[in-house]
């Protein structure tokens, strides 16, 4: 069985007609198997992108993005005149069904493909004419009645619609990602509260420097990742402006007048996005700076993340020869051959994906390098990978919060003595016993190896009420 007659058959069952229909396009016939949506084009780069393994279907939001860029345009092209109303009605029926979710096994081509993102256009043109002939009561392949390109695609080129539909998927994406950056922020912050009262030790260079509480360390790791969710939620507007109507280069030929008005007007009511035409279309088409710019907020949100994460695991090492300051939950055995260890599993996964969205960074900034003249040929890899990444965090976010954060538990006593303890507290005690006796009181502690507090009282600068005092107030 050939790749596109594997796409097409999962999920479907037998069917005692015909199993192929012959499609042609400007090459010639093709074969198509009888019961795919798909078509001629989709069935050449189903032979031609044997890359990842990955189809467009994986990205939900972009085929979303792709039926309702579509229904868009259909709704234009009927406004303005030039498509018939039982075409355009029969378009919208099957726009609404991909976009709710239907048919997504059917957007097979592989992410990963040449052409500046033609194949998925294709892919998207013939799906939606097949299910629209259905609707009208035709064969699928019937193009006689309705066709993908001179119809479904009427008004359009892939330069502007499929940017178009990635800038939708993305803002989409983006947003199911804030909000769960939120929820994870807002973890913290509670766990702040509920540390608040605990003193400790913090650290600079790893090294003890002077006494904080725990609540603070949380709270400033909430206080950080909801900065990050207001970076973000600056890319929107950008990602809202499209080169709809631009067609090929941003001239708008073969665009009738008025389509792109109605185009994005229609957009807009689709999408509940706040669409806007770009002010120059011929610029709009072959920049990619909007995805550089998400892709960068990605990469800081992604090693902030990995910096909290890599904390956690910190505080968290032991739990004997560790700080074993807190103690995460414990998700599954850590070793085949050491019984009893459990190893911080969530914070691992949330490092690793931080490090794959770096390196994705690397890879969308080449790509929109090598955009040459007037169109971006690599737009396929920049969407895939922005929305890939997305999805990773948002899920990442989910775990730590869920399955990590939201059980995290300190060793009250273990951190006491430590902030006691501690050269670096003598500083919350300078104030009070000079800088002189404070700089002596260090020296005792560190060539003694006695508590801070203990050398203070010994000497009789505080009583042990006083200093401890001071020390959970410089917290």
């Amino acid at each position: 069985m050939s790749d596109f007659e594997a796409a097409s058959d999962a999920g479907r069952p037998a069917s005692d007609g015909p199993r192929t229909r012959v499609e042609s396009d400007a090459l010639g016939d093709v074969r198509v198997p009888a019961q795919a949506y798909w078509g001629a084009h989709t069935a050449r780069a189903l032979d031609n992108f044997r890359v990842s393994g990955v189809p467009v279907g994986a990205h939900p939001h972009l085929v979303r993005a792709l039926a309702r860029v579509k229904h868009a345009a259909a709704l234009a092209n009927g406004e303005i005149g030039v498509l018939e109303p039982h075409k355009v009605r029969a378009i919208a029926a099957a726009c609404r069904a991909v976009a709710e979710g239907r048919h997504h096994e059917q957007f097979c081509v592989d992410v990963v493909q040449g052409g500046a993102g033609t194949s998925t256009n294709m892919n998207a043109n013939e799906v939606i004419a097949n299910l629209a002939l259905e609707h009208l009561g035709h064969a699928r392949g019937s193009y006689e009645h309705l066709d993908p390109l001179d119809d479904v695609n009427r008004c359009q080129s892939t330069n502007d619609t499929y940017p178009t539909a990635l800038r939708i998927a993305i803002s989409t994406a983006l947003g199911e990602l804030c909000a769960e950056l939120t929820l994870l922020a807002a973890e913290f912050a509670a766990k702040g509260a509920e540390f608040a009262t605990v003193v400790k030790v913090g650290r600079t260079q790893l090294q003890d420097a002077v006494p904080m509480t725990l609540g603070r360390e949380f709270g400033a790791f909430g206080v950080t990742l909801f900065e990050d969710v207001d970076r973000i939620r600056e890319t929107l507007p950008l990602l809202a402006e499209t080169n709809l109507g631009a067609t090929a280069v941003g001239t708008g030929i073969a665009a009738e007048p008025g389509y792109a008005a109605a185009a994005v007007r229609h957009l807009r009511a689709l999408t509940g996005l706040d669409v806007t035409l770009a002010a120059d279309l011929v610029e709009a088409t072959s920049d990619t700076g909007v995805f550089l710019l998400v892709s960068g907020v990605l990469k800081r949100t992604a090693v902030k993340l990995s910096k909290v994460c890599s904390d956690l695991r910190l505080l968290a090492s032991g739990p004997n020869a560790g700080l074993a300051e807190i103690s995460l939950p414990a998700r599954q055995a850590g070793s085949s051959v050491m019984p009893g260890k459990v190893n911080p599993v969530i914070p691992e996964m949330v490092n690793q994906i931080a490090f794959a969205t770096v390196g994705a960074d690397v890879a969308v900034t080449m790509a929109a390098d090598n955009g040459q003249l007037q169109l971006n040929a690599f737009e396929p890899l920049i969407g895939h990978l922005l929305l890939q990444h997305i999805g990773w965090l948002t899920h990442g976010c989910s775990a730590l919060r869920t399955l990590c954060v939201a059980g995290i538990t300190a060793d009250r006593e273990r951190l006491a003595r430590g902030a006691a303890g501690a050269v670096g507290a003598v500083t919350a005690l300078a104030a009070r016993i000079g800088h002189e006796a404070a700089t002596e009181v260090a020296r005792d502690a560190s060539r003694t190896g006695a508590d801070v507090v203990d050398v203070v009282v010994r000497r009789g600068l505080l009583d042990r009420e006083s200093a401890l005092r001071l020390i959970a107030a410089a917290g």
